[in-house]
């Protein structure tokens, strides 16, 4: 991997000048120096966005397991390739060798195929943090098989939608999961959701928490014997670069979830480059990403990425508060951790604790800190920086989406002056550019527009999952020639990108257009506020009007959230105008989020609209019991 890493800023824009200028050369060439390949590509692109359609090093043929395992195995066969870290402080770390991680994707890879299934079958897993996780995903793509991981927080109606959707023929689960001081029975979820799944012929169950499962005769089998019994050679599977490796659900903002298709050749070559770069990684580096495999974000960031670059990816199977809120420190502290990428909302709410559970740890090992999953907002951004880095790691704050595979803009460490909410300026390949609602490009800067892609990138979805129609519809109709990522950004000045929310969390009101995200950013910066999340309501004068949701730091009375009502507006008129003040604030002890810690702004917009007769499935939530709790307390 000798041709990776961007060295200084000048370099910087030297190479991303020339992977604009000929990006096709630029892929090439770093797809011919650092991979193995049964046969080289006869096309390097091929694309057409009307159709749309993206085809990246045709005709090509590998296996991206050999790329992630076997050719690291003469020279890095004893080097830890994942550390697993269990939820319970008291059980013993696991270090995998790149070795034994060879011998278990063989063996695993042969269970699956003596369950019959064969290259382009689909296998749904639905396991915890596990490294069974990881090893399942690779015995997968060892043998052709298209993984898709579902969260294991899920609910059994959303696994069986997603069964069903890609026509699984296996799950591999486990009796239960540990979360903190909880257990989780994973296998009745399993049970209840395949009630639904004609098409599922049997079921894997890994031991996890031993606990008692019901196992169903002729379908359910324990995994361990079957391992035991397989053999610990297998050959890779040869793929086509455009074979399908994954698909990856992704809630979409109506209907059913995205399953978003990721092939193999395109999707490896970018996630290997980003990794390397975006965390300047280095060969004795302990990377850390505290993301679920169950999430794009552990796919390219905790499997292929780190593994194809011969590196020591930690899994974490617990939460960040158990046993106490220095368990993220402890980790960091104990391992040497190099390189930390976490979430803004995982930041904040460490941020809220006594800073006692940082600084009793030694963070001196960090070298770079990462921001994943959302925006992360100034307040967040200087205690990340202060108290981990300590003004000594920087801070890349990473912009990209399941449907993107890998990370597209994002500062490089020590290379990219970082500015607080500025995800910064794109990586080499990637063509970004704004547009205002008439689908004009916006040339000037200072400006709001969406944020759209002109140019393909090797790791950009191919398709959603039998149905192509609502990929074009989705991602390609709204900007001719485009990606349309869905997102709103500024960009400022010196050309830095700074993403303002989800173009749908764009309020109109009194003819301006109010992005949500910088008018959390200031209500985050009171000292008694912990989270917001703005929403618009209909309004008979303004057309919309803007509803927040606060949670504090503390609980307070009628008496101070009037007090507090009052300087939250002051601040926002101060720091974005009066147009953008709240007309309702309503304070809560929680908002509704998704499984990787995106709040729901839909359910918050019902609410503030008086329309809570149909709210959709809330059984996804990570905390459904708050909904109740705000409708009932609703201004």
């Amino acid at each position: 991997m000798s041709n990776y890493h961007i060295k200084h800023l000048e370099e910087y824009y030297k190479i991303y000048r020339k992977s604009v200028r000929e990006p096709e050369v630029f892929w090439e060439k770093i797809a011919e120096e650092n991979f193995t390949w049964y046969k080289k590509w006869d096309n390097v692109l091929e694309w057409d966005f009307k159709k749309p359609e993206v085809k990246w090093y045709q005709g090509a043929k590998l296996n991206i397991t050999e790329n992630c395992i076997d050719r690291h195995l003469s020279t890095k066969g004893n080097k830890t390739a994942i550390l697993f870290e269990p939820n319970n402080p008291g059980e013993e770390t696991q270090h995998i060798t790149y070795n034994q991680l060879h011998e278990r994707v063989n063996r695993f890879a042969n269970v699956l195929k003596n369950e019959g299934l064969k290259k382009g079958d689909r296998v749904c897993i639905y396991l915890p943090m596990i490294p069974d996780l990881a090893v399942s995903v690779l015995a997968c793509a060892r043998i052709g098989a298209i993984h898709s991981v579902v969260f294991a927080g899920f609910s059994a109606t959303a696994l069986s939608t997603r069964i069903n959707d890609s026509d699984c023929k296996i799950v591999i689960t486990s009796d239960g999961s540990y979360r903190g001081n909880k257990t989780i029975d994973l296998k009745k979820i399993v049970d209840e959701a395949l009630n639904d799944c004609a098409g599922v012929n049997s079921v894997l169950v890994a031991k996890r928490i031993n606990s008692e499962v019901t196992m169903k005769e002729g379908r359910d089998k324990w995994l361990q014997p079957l391992l035991n019994n397989a053999s610990s050679e297998c050959e890779p599977e040869v793929m086509d670069a455009e074979d399908p490796l994954f698909i990856l659900y992704t809630s979409g903002s109506t209907g059913k979830p995205k399953g978003m298709v990721h092939t193999t050749a395109g999707y490896m070559v970018y996630t290997a480059y980003t990794f390397k770069n975006v965390f300047n990684y280095k060969d004795d580096d302990i990377y850390w990403c505290t993301a679920d495999i169950g999430w794009i974000t552990g796919h390219s960031y905790i499997v292929y990425g780190p593994l194809t670059n011969g590196a020591t990816t930690v899994m974490f199977e617990g939460v960040p508060s158990y046993p106490d809120y220095g368990r993220f420190w402890e980790i960091v502290e104990k391992h040497k951790i190099t390189q930390f990428y976490t979430a803004p909302t995982a930041i904040r709410a460490l941020a809220k604790e006594h800073l006692d559970y940082t600084t009793k740890h030694d963070l001196s090992s960090l070298k770079v800190l990462g921001s994943v999953g959302e925006p992360i907002n100034e307040e967040a951004w200087h205690w990340y920086n202060d108290h981990i880095g300590k003004k000594k790691s920087p801070i890349v704050d990473t912009w990209w989406q399941t449907e993107t595979g890998g990370i597209l803009i994002s500062p490089l460490p020590n290379i990219t002056p970082t500015i607080p909410t500025y995800a910064s300026l794109p990586l080499p390949g990637i063509q970004p550019c704004l547009m205002d609602e008439k689908g004009k490009e916006i040339i000037e800067n200072q400006i709001d527009g969406r944020l759209c892609i002109k140019y393909p990138w090797p790791s950009i979805a191919r398709t959603i999952w039998g149905n192509h129609q609502r990929y074009k519809e989705t991602y390609f109709s709204a900007y001719k020639n485009k990606y349309f990522t869905g997102d709103g950004a500024m960009r400022n000045t010196i050309g830095y990108y700074r993403i303002t929310g989800r173009v749908d969390d764009v309020i109109i009101v009194s003819g301006h257009n109010l992005g949500t995200a910088p008018i959390e950013d200031v209500i985050n910066e009171h000292p008694a506020v912990a989270e917001s999340a703005i929403v618009g309501f209909p309004h008979d004068v303004k057309g919309n009007a803007l509803y927040g949701y606060v949670i504090l730091k503390e609980t307070g009375d009628e008496n101070s959230f009037d007090k507090l009502r009052k300087e939250i507006n002051q601040m926002i008129t101060e720091h974005i105008g009066p147009i953008a003040k709240l007309n309702k604030i309503q304070f809560t002890p929680g908002l509704p989020k998704t499984r990787s810690g995106k709040i729901m702004r839909r359910i918050l917009r019902k609410i503030a609209a008086n329309e809570t007769d149909n709210l959709g499935d809330t059984s996804t939530l990570l905390n459904p019991e708050i909904v109740q709790e705000i409708i009932d307390n609703s201004l």
